[in-house]
């Protein structure tokens, strides 16, 4: 992979991160807004989001690991 390539993917995984997490909290507080359940939803939404924000993350830099390990056995 190439250098350029390499680095847009970084910038891609940076901007996937904070999306999801914001993305997880303003859903958690939207809906503890619809359900009267203050800071609850939030927390959760929180959870979620960097859950899914960590497994995006390994599956968007797996390429990345793999195409440097095979540069270096050959």
């Amino acid at each position: 992979m190439d250098t350029w390539a390499a680095a847009l993917r970084l910038a891609g995984v940076g901007f996937f991160i904070g999306s999801s997490i914001l993305l997880g909290i303003f859903a958690g507080h939207w809906l503890d807004g619809k359900l009267n359940t203050a800071p609850i939803l939030v927390i959760v939404g929180l959870f979620l989001g960097l859950a899914v924000a960590f497994y995006g993350v390994y599956h968007m830099l797996l390429p990345v690991v793999s195409s440097d390990r095979n540069k270096e056995n050959s």
